[in-house]
């Protein structure tokens, strides 16, 4: 994991890196445009402020040594430390995702279920043609439709996690409970399209098992069926879904970016994407970073998931 994590660093560090000119170039141009004349001594000393006078190796290794002391070095945009930014949208960042998550799996499993328990059925039909719609909609395309929706029938904007007098105030019972009326909707746009993946998955792979001799087999000497498919088909079944829990833990963070701006949520999503548009490689980079360790630590979880549910899966010497 850790190998992993540092040729991941590595390239994202030089990918940032590889598009012309830096975050400096864009601020000396947007202060010229502004009529504001830079002279070469003030250039020169800004790029000695921002560590841009370092060749590109000096400037990884700088970085990396520093996160490996807990920094991660200084936001050109914000003018801040990118631990701090991070840490102030880690957590909401979290609590979207962790709800996302319960609803993805919460509903597409069973849907799954339910949709290869009545094949051919009109409710199964309905949920397959859902969830093409599903896959299909573009996630901030289903943001703005709700933000119309609401705003047209309720007079209200299901924007933001937080309703104007809870933006700046400090925590409180009043604050979570306000954060909480917010959060379906962004959470049932961020989770659609995952729903949908896990409903199609489900019912394909339940299916397939149904037809399996074992579950014949089991039928033919009396088991009882809600024993039989909760016991042996829905559990290898599920198989499938949980080794995807590496991939959907950061498609999650990351996947939601445009519909985080869309709906103006303060997760690490959006502020990746304004660090990448401004070339601000300390906190792109280290964004990037953040999503890499889901990444590996959601496939490490997936595998000790999968450990724990299926006993013909085992480490072999």
């Amino acid at each position: 994991m850790l190998v992993v994590l540092l040729a991941t660093a590595t390239v994202s560090f030089v990918l940032i890196e590889l598009p012309p000119g830096d975050y400096l170039t864009s601020y000396i141009v947007q202060l010229r445009e502004s009529g504001n004349n830079v002279s070469k001594a003030e250039i020169a000393a800004l790029e000695k402020q921002y560590g841009l006078n370092l060749p590109l190796y000096r400037r990884y290794l700088k970085w990396l040594g520093d996160m490996l002391r807990g920094d991660f070095g200084r936001s050109f945009e914000w003018n801040r430390p990118v631990g701090e930014l991070l840490v102030e949208r880690l957590p909401l960042t979290i609590i979207i995702s962790s709800f996302s998550m319960v609803f993805i799996y919460g509903v597409g499993v069973p849907i799954g279920m339910y949709s290869a328990l009545h094949q051919y059925s009109v409710r199964d039909y309905a949920f397959t043609f859902l969830g093409v719609i599903g896959l299909a909609t573009p996630n901030f395309l289903l943001a703005l439709i709700l933000m119309f929706g609401f705003y047209s029938w309720f007079g209200w904007s299901p924007g933001g996690l937080f309703s104007p007098e809870y933006e700046v105030a400090a925590w409180s019972i009043a604050k979570f409970l306000d954060m909480l009326k917010h959060l379906p909707v962004p959470v049932i746009v961020i989770g659609t399209a995952g729903t949908a993946g896990v409903i199609r998955v489900m019912r394909g792979v339940l299916l397939d098992e149904l037809t399996k001799q074992y579950v014949i087999t089991a039928r033919a000497k009396g088991v009882v069926e809600r024993k039989l498919l909760f016991k042996y088909p829905v559990r290898v079944s599920i198989n499938p879904i949980v080794s995807t829990i590496g991939w959907v833990l950061p498609a999650v963070v990351s996947g939601s970016t445009i519909t985080a701006i869309v709906l103006s949520l303060p997760t690490t999503g959006a502020l990746l994407f304004g660090a990448l548009m401004s070339q601000d490689s300390y906190l792109a980079g280290s964004a990037v970073l953040f999503l890499s360790v889901l990444t590996v630590l959601g496939t490490f979880i997936s595998d000790m998931l999968l450990l724990w549910l299926d006993p013909r899966i085992r480490y072999e010497k």
